[in-house]
């Protein structure tokens, strides 16, 4: 018997922009963003005239002349989304939350309780307008890689329940832009070669997509583009990174610039990290200029850290690799940090003092854990007094950021 579309992927619809309008009633229906020096999200009415998250706002307000600023209620955008995850907690307890504002359900068990699939769909919608007043989008389908991408089709405030019969009918003729993993840059490297929908893509040669995106990218979007996708729900999920980034809206690329930035990223990636004891081998950063071409670079060091100047420096010393790689790039628009290949085990192995040039990168030598114990200091101070109540002078100086730090906490929720 052929699996039946039970697997629903609720996604709250412009949820930052929403809840600021929900909670100011005179904004409703009009432009809205959250942020100032740059736009952390933005209502569909700002949309329409282009202005997206992460664009500067000198040119969001270019693009769209009577666009509102505001500022975030972050305590009600946590509150909100975990109001709204808790309606779909009603019907099954197979939720997989991936973020702040979207989930996975899987309704199967719960059909003869509550009706179809679809049904349930109409109900958690119909509650979450009611009881929470927010629009939200559901896809409905027989894997999570569709049901993704039947929300996004929904968008605004719209219900897409895609039954198996027609599940690759509905999928291939959609753009490919729409599958989960093909960013900017995948999108355009498919467009050269002739791929804009993901029909296209299905019937692209293995080969073809391997030359073009490596094996594993290209074997995973051949499969998915044929709605071949095994993954069940996941409960719990465990994080297998941590990361932070901040957008800088159009900055010169110097050192002045990126090293404060950096050392704001790296204290929030490591407090986090070291929260959860669960330091990482692999530090990676990305660097995003002004055209919005983005570079990656990381390293993998031979025994995990969590200490903050640690990651820093690591961040500071790829950050002017690739600086130095790309001379002709005057201006950064992003930074972002990341720590993965956790360790599960927090076990430090202690080393001699052997006069090595980078002992105080190493966590096991006494500089190492000199850095780890002043750390660890911060944190305790912070858990009682709160986070603003110590920190590096090089954080602490710098100018004003472009990213309130608790919008940060929630975008970079789940680890």
């Amino acid at each position: 018997m052929e699996p039946a579309a039970t697997i629903l992927h609720a996604d709250l619809d412009a949820f930052y922009a929403s809840v600021e309008q929900l909670l100011e009633p005179s904004l409703r229906g009009k432009p809205i963003a959250v942020g100032g020096g740059v736009v952390l999200a933005a209502s569909y009415e700002a949309k329409a005239f282009g202005v997206h998250g992460g664009m500067p706002g000198r040119r969001a307000r270019e693009l769209c002349p009577g666009l509102i600023f505001v500022g975030g209620h972050f305590k009600e955008y946590q509150r909100l989304g975990d109001a709204a995850i808790a309606v779909l907690h009603y019907f099954t307890p197979l939720v997989e939350r991936i973020s702040i504002d979207e989930a996975f359900a899987d309704v199967a068990g719960c059909t003869h309780l509550f009706g179809s699939p679809g049904e349930i769909a109409g109900i958690v919608r119909q509650r979450v307008r009611n009881e929470l007043g927010l629009p939200i989008s559901i896809g409905v389908a027989r894997t999570k890689h569709l049901a993704k991408i039947a929300s996004q089709v929904a968008k605004p405030d719209g219900l897409v329940v895609v039954e198996p019969k027609i599940e690759l009918d509905f999928l291939h003729g959609l753009p490919v832009g729409l599958m989960w993993g093909v960013g900017p840059a995948t999108r355009a490297r498919l467009a050269e070669i002739g791929v804009t929908t993901i029909g296209q893509l299905a019937d692209t040669p293995g080969w073809s997509l391997e030359r073009l995106l490596g094996p594993a990218a290209g074997e995973k979007l051949k499969s998915l583009a044929w709605n071949r996708d095994p993954r069940e729900i996941r409960t719990h999920r465990r994080a297998q990174s941590a990361g932070a980034q901040s957008a800088l809206g159009r900055k010169a690329a110097e050192e002045a610039v990126f090293r404060p930035a950096l050392r704001h990223l790296a204290d929030r990636v490591a407090s986090r990290l070291r929260a959860k004891s669960r330091p990482g081998r692999t530090v990676t950063v990305r660097v995003r200029f002004a055209d919005l071409h983005s570079v990656t670079r990381s390293v993998t060091l031979d025994a995990p850290i969590s200490a903050t100047a640690m990651i820093a420096e690591i961040a500071e010393d790829l950050v002017r690799g690739v600086l130095a790689e790309h001379p002709r790039e005057k201006s950064i628009s992003l930074l972002a940090i990341s720590v993965s290949h956790l360790d599960e085990r927090a076990q430090l192995q202690l080393e001699l003092p052997l006069g090595l040039a980078d002992e105080a990168r190493r966590p096991g030598t006494g500089k190492g854990l000199a850095r780890w114990v002043a750390d660890r200091a911060m944190d305790r101070i912070r858990d009682r007094f709160g986070w603003e109540a110590v920190g590096y002078a090089s954080v602490a100086l710098e100018d004003a950021k472009s990213v309130p730090d608790a919008f940060r906490e929630l975008a970079e929720k789940g680890l």
